[in-house]
């Protein structure tokens, strides 16, 4: 009987899910070499710096995600409150002397050998620790007293300490990721019409003051972003270049013009218009369908799993990644205001990159104890 049970512990993780995210990282890594090339020249006169920084994240990512994928999920239960109250004083550490400001914004934390950028952190500790309250809840979610004003204080706490950051794109997607975990443990449709009044109160005020104008002005862009391509409008116009000129087959890889500065933050915020420009139609279309696949097997897997917890877990994780996807590509598309925010598994950045990588080694883990189809 000891050994069944044993046999049953080590299912294999899902094939699929594990080989469309290493088809994504390297496809990342091919890009960001490419995107980040003149200005690894410019700043550093090394254009391999980019590429060197994307391999160490994308080696230890890997290891993060296999470690991931063999500890039990049911671990990261246990620990949730401890991973959410560090993930939050992580993001308070930008307000000490740590922090330092980038770009323009301080969202980053000086570890002396290198920089880590702490709502990656605060993403991941949320979504398990909202996975447990939801599971700890399920009999009085859809109350008011018991279940909605809990989940919002939730969603609020871990919301505002990316917001106080000034990142508005990812305060977004992790609302976005959360209240997606919330339908899905049964919340009461009704009170989402008050959300909603509460919503957009929220968005009056993260537009209104002096201190918001530079969102007042990406609202204005996006609106008709060639009437300001000189200033405004350039980075929303710039990436429409990028993806009109690549056509159906793309200039071919590494023959990207927008990349030579045209584009800021190209093997970054706007990598996906690189792939565009130089893959062409059928390049991004490979990279959406990749995504479509991961994001089906997420699905299956929160489907498949009977423990409450495993089903809002990969429920989050998955929305995380849908969400933050859906974003990149409609900034570059110029279908909604531009907001910086990465592809995932994809763009330039260390910290990201090992955060979703181990993230989906914990939805591997859910795989294993889930009824599917493993292939």
């Amino acid at each position: 009987m000891a050994k069944k049970k044993s046999v049953e512990k080590k299912k294999a993780v899902d094939f699929s899910l594990l080989m469309t995210t290493l088809i994504l990282v390297f496809i990342g890594i091919i890009m960001v070499f490419s995107s980040s090339w003149p200005e690894a020249m410019q700043d550093f006169g090394n254009g391999y710096y980019f590429l060197k920084k994307q391999i160490i994240a994308a080696t230890i990512g890997l290891f993060g995600m296999l470690v991931c994928m063999n500890i039990d999920y049911k671990v990261w239960r246990k620990y949730s409150t401890l991973i959410y109250i560090v993930a939050l004083i992580l993001g308070a550490l930008i307000f000490t002397p740590l922090g330092i400001t980038l770009k323009g914004a301080r969202r980053w934390i000086n570890l002396g050998f290198t920089t880590f950028m702490p709502s990656d952190a605060i993403k991941i500790g949320s979504i398990i620790f909202f996975a447990n309250f939801l599971a700890n809840k399920k009999k009085d979610i859809s109350t008011i007293r018991q279940g909605t004003i809990p989940a919002l204080i939730v969603i609020g706490i871990s919301c505002g300490a990316i917001y106080v950051q000034k990142d508005l794109g990812t305060t977004l997607t992790l609302a976005g990721t959360m209240m997606s975990m919330f339908f899905i443990a049964g919340m009461n449709l009704y009170h989402l019409i008050f959300m909603a009044i509460g919503a957009v109160g929220l968005g009056v005020l993260a537009l209104s003051g002096e201190h918001n104008a530079y969102r007042r002005n990406r609202i204005t862009a996006f609106r008709d972003p060639f009437a300001y391509k000189l200033d405004i409008g350039w980075q929303a116009v710039q990436s429409l270049y990028a993806l009109g000129s690549g056509g159906l087959f793309g200039l071919g890889l590494g023959k990207s013009r927008q990349k030579f500065f045209y584009i800021p933050e190209s093997y970054n915020d706007f990598i996906f218009s690189i792939i565009g420009e130089e893959l062409g139609f059928l390049g991004t279309l490979t990279v959406i369908l990749l995504f479509l696949l991961l994001v089906w097997r997420g699905i299956r897997i929160a489907l498949s799993i009977n423990d409450t917890f495993g089903c809002y877990l990969a429920t989050g994780i998955t929305a995380l990644i849908t969400i933050q996807t859906i974003i990149h590509i409609a900034v570059v598309t110029s279908s909604i205001p531009t907001t910086g925010i990465t592809l995932p598994l994809i763009s330039y950045g260390g910290t990201s990159l090992m955060v979703y990588m181990s993230a989906i080694g914990i939805l591997l883990n859910i795989s294993r104890h889930a009824n599917l189809d493993r292939s």
